[in-house]
């Protein structure tokens, strides 16, 4: 890709497909919680919840990883953005993971800062959306407003021109 090709995606674009994503994954959550539930034959939502979120982790692991590593998740694609290595380049499958990983520092830190206080959900929802508000800001000190979890994964998404349209 070319420099001019490498443009970013507006935030609010980005944002808009952080939550596109969300929705998608709620299908996903459906799926692979009903298979787990089936397959170990739970009868009570607590039960073997551990075990669920472990599963859930792996699942969207392998969903992330997988469709990252080919360039685009489909809300990426909905919302015309591409996942590219710096030097604008497919990202390799352990990169994929790198960022994957790294991409849990949306939620981890405000979900650990609010877990010892045994908060009432709306104040953990609360606490969490106001840290994606401030990680997704944060982007806008970056020169290329790159998200940090991208900048430490050696990744950086890009506005995506469909096949078929030419800008211009």
């Amino acid at each position: 890709m070319t420099p001019a090709q490498l443009q970013t995606p507006s935030l609010a674009r980005r944002m808009a497909c952080w939550v596109y994503e969300g929705i998608l994954l709620f299908g996903v959550v459906f799926i692979f919680g009903y298979l787990f539930g089936t397959l170990t034959q739970t009868r009570h939502a607590l039960d073997n919840r551990h075990a669920l979120q472990a599963f859930l982790f792996l699942i969207f692991g392998i969903y992330f990883v997988w469709l990252w590593s080919r360039g685009q998740t489909l809300a990426m694609k909905t919302w015309n953005i591409r996942i590219v290595d710096t030097a604008g380049r497919a990202i390799s499958q352990p990169r994929a993971l790198l960022r994957y990983g790294l991409s849990w520092l949306w939620l981890l830190p405000a979900l650990g800062a609010v877990a010892p206080f045994s908060l009432p959900a709306g104040e953990v929802v609360v606490v969490v959306l106001g840290w994606v508000a401030i990680w997704a800001v944060l982007s806008r000190f970056h020169p290329e407003q790159q998200f940090l979890h991208d900048v430490l994964a050696g990744t950086r998404l890009v506005s995506d021109t469909p096949k078929g349209r030419v800008k211009g």
